[in-house]
């Protein structure tokens, strides 16, 4: 079977295709016109990164002449060509959408990006004004000459090549300009008393070039970017301050090493294509053509346009009661029972931020000690930590530097927790800690410890856009395993005997084999058993190969994965019985949630963690039990609404591709249900669905 029918599919394949279902909802009519402009930009910087860390990754063991094939069979060489082959459709499905559906619509609704040529003599005026006064100042024009070798330019930095000729001399000069990142790269310009009207930053300054060079004619002007490996290389046991070396590392990430991707306008001549190539070591096989604006991120602005009716409903969280009152009386709804909450349908600030808020100012807590792997911006977060330390609190804070892409941000944190006095740890040697967990010390009539666990980052930006779970709680089985957990992060254990949780690296993987085995071995013709995960990433082929085993045995399995998933459903004699969707909509699925049905006593648990190696092996993760009966209930009811879903989402099919269902106007959408709920209860609903 083996040779004939794949039993996996490839990582990096599988990432190409859940950025596919990513640009389709640029094209799903059903979004407001500036969310699909949203989508586009999403796809863009997800693929900034893929470039950045995995195909950076697959070119790094190109040159070291790995022989180790992929899960499907591929060498790195033919995983590069193959992703070329799917990215180059994906790549001109995109351009269409904006030139030829998205830009045009918003061109209708009064948000415009202009032209030089559809400026009059009064507003070219005015925008060459602009350039000598305010753009003209920073910018830096690099002549390419044998005295002056390329420059290195910034990673994913937008640029321009110049073609010149010298009015004096013979022959052509080459120059290259990095647009300044600190100026607006879309300008906004008065041209209509009611349209919002826009020019991109390049075209001003080529329209203008002749004041930057002048005795030269421009006879090209061609926009291009570069994108280089940032995977960050961090000799652990060689660093003797952490902090310093990521921040360096950081500080590196900027310039990049090796560049993995050009994209440079189609307009661009091939000399000039292939003298940039030259200059950077570029490969043809590593160019992208392209025919809208490069570094579509910064078309955010246009997201940003006061056009309400173009974007999706704000949303209007539901408040948590139990958070709403007195310090003291939160800790006693968390006593009484445990409180579980469904981010961004349940307020995170009215949630968690008041947890911590409320512990950070309440007479009778001791300490605190919490988890941060992306803080975000300005944070609510951070500062009840800062509270807490100035009223005398005993803080301690888990920062992970290396959380890829946020290292800067967390440093800078990690800076400001230790100058008010809160305890900053960085870190396992060699583990990045990936858990989201919370403790509150409270002397009471005891000391009483109180917990909260989640599935998501103390971010309050992200809790908006990303479908979390958060569970409180003052067990005392929990709360133990809580101590151990953080005595594990701040010195030496290796503690084995866990009441309720399931830490990795040590146990995850081993506790989830069991219980997928378990499953398999309750299973019977007559009752069959039922497995039922919602996550991020299924990647690990150890639990795949449980998976199949337990599909083999007859168990039901459902599973609900957004991005990556390696395991291939529906194959005979494999995987007949399970099943694989993925959701993509207004908020990513963030949840991580894991039904097994276990003979009739059925368990649900949640965690910090995808089923990856990365995971397994190279993370501090949590798994824990819900073991609160309406807590139960409510993610019962949540994976139902899931499974339900027939219109965000996408089903994988035997030959690993995604399929969307015929879309109707009655399809059932899990997300809008949510919502919905939102405007119906104003707690729980009464009448919850079950598996």
């Amino acid at each position: 079977m083996d040779k004939l029918i794949p039993k996996y599919i490839n990582r990096e394949v599988a990432w190409v295709r859940f950025n596919e279902r990513v640009l389709h909802e640029a094209n799903n009519q059903s979004h407001p016109l500036l969310e699909r402009l949203k989508f586009l930009i999403i796809f863009t910087t997800n693929l900034d990164e893929f470039f950045m860390i995995r195909v950076s990754g697959l070119k790094e063991q190109l040159l070291q002449h790995a022989i180790e094939l992929s899960v499907d069979g591929l060498t790195p060489a033919e995983q590069l060509q193959r992703l070329r082959t799917m990215l180059m459709p994906l790549h001109s499905a995109h351009e269409n959408y904006y030139k030829n559906d998205i830009m045009p619509a918003l061109s209708k609704q009064g948000i415009k990006l202009l032209e030089l040529s559809d400026l009059n003599e009064s507003h070219l005026a005015y925008v060459k004004g602009l350039f000598v006064t305010d753009i003209l100042p920073v910018l830096t024009p690099l002549a390419i000459d044998p005295g002056h070798p390329f420059p290195r330019l910034l990673n994913r930095s937008l640029n321009i090549v110049f073609l010149l000729k010298d009015e004096k001399k013979v022959g052509s000069k080459v120059a290259v300009l990095q647009v300044p990142p600190i100026l607006d790269r879309l300008i906004s310009i008065n041209v209509h008393p009611i349209h919002q009207t826009f020019i991109l930053l390049e075209k001003i300054i080529q329209e203008n070039a002749d004041i930057l060079f002048p005795g030269f004619t421009i006879s090209e002007s061609h926009c291009f970017r570069v994108t280089r490996d940032a995977d960050l290389d961090i000799a652990y046991d060689e660093a003797e301050d952490l902090m310093s070396e990521i921040a360096e590392q950081v500080r590196h990430r900027r310039w990049g090493t090796d560049a993995v991707r050009l994209e440079v306008e189609s307009s661009t001549s091939k000399d000039v294509v292939q003298m940039l190539c030259k200059s950077m070591n570029i490969n043809n096989e590593d160019i992208y053509f392209s025919d809208i604006p490069l570094n579509l991120s910064d078309f955010y602005t246009l997201y940003k346009v006061d056009k309400p009716q173009l974007k999706d409903t704000p949303l209007l969280s539901r408040q948590c009661p139990e958070f709403l009152g007195l310090s003291s009386e939160i800790f006693d709804h968390i006593k009484k029972k445990d409180i579980l909450v469904h981010h961004p349908f349940d307020s995170f600030t009215s949630s968690v931020v008041r947890f911590l808020q409320a512990a950070s100012t309440d007479d009778l807590v001791l300490a605190i000690k919490i988890t941060l792997y992306r803080a975000g911006g300005s944070s609510p977060v951070i500062e009840a930590l800062k509270i807490a330390a100035e009223n005398g609190k005993q803080v301690t804070a888990f920062v992970e530097l290396r959380a890829r892409f946020d290292e800067e941000n967390n440093i800078n944190w990690a800076k400001e927790l230790e100058n008010v006095g809160v305890h900053v740890v960085y870190g396992v040697l060699g583990l990045k800690i990936h858990s989201k967990i919370a403790m509150v010390v409270r002397k009471e009539h005891k000391i009483r410890t109180y917990l909260h666990l989640s599935t998501g980052n103390y971010n309050v930006s992200t809790s908006r856009v990303y479908t979390d779970i958060g569970y409180f709680t003052c067990r005392e089985d929990f709360v133990n395993d809580a101590i151990h957990l953080f005595n594990m992060l701040t010195g030496y254990s290796h503690h084995e005997h866990w009441d309720r949780f399931s830490v990795a690296p040590d146990h995850l993987r081993n506790d989830v084999l069991d219980l997928i085995s378990r499953e398999a071995e309750y299973s019977t013709h007559e009752k069959p058993g039922r497995i039922v995960i919602k996550m991020n990433a299924l990647v690990d082929r150890q639990v795949i190969d449980a998976l199949y085993k337990a599909s083999q045995k007859g168990v039901k399995i459902e599973l609900i994965i957004r991005g990556v998933c390696s395991l291939i459903p529906n194959i005979p004699g494999l995987s007949e019985n399970i099943t694989v969707k993925s959701v993509i909509g207004r908020f990513l699925e963030h949840s991580r949630i894991f039904y097994f049905s276990n003979n009739g006593k059925s368990e649900i648990y949640v965690s910090s963690a995808d089923w990856m190696p990365r995971n397994f092996n190279n993370r501090v993760e949590i798994m824990f039990p819900i073991l609160d009966k309406q807590s139960f209930s409510l993610l019962e009811h949540i994976l139902s609404i899931y499974l339900e879903d027939s219109s965000a989402s996408w089903k994988l099919n035997e030959n690993g591709q995604y399929v969307r269902p015929l879309q109707r106007e009655d399809g059932f959408n899990s997300q809008h249900y949510f919502l919905k709920e939102l405007s119906t209860f104003k707690s729980i609903p009464a009448k919850l669905k079950t598996l």
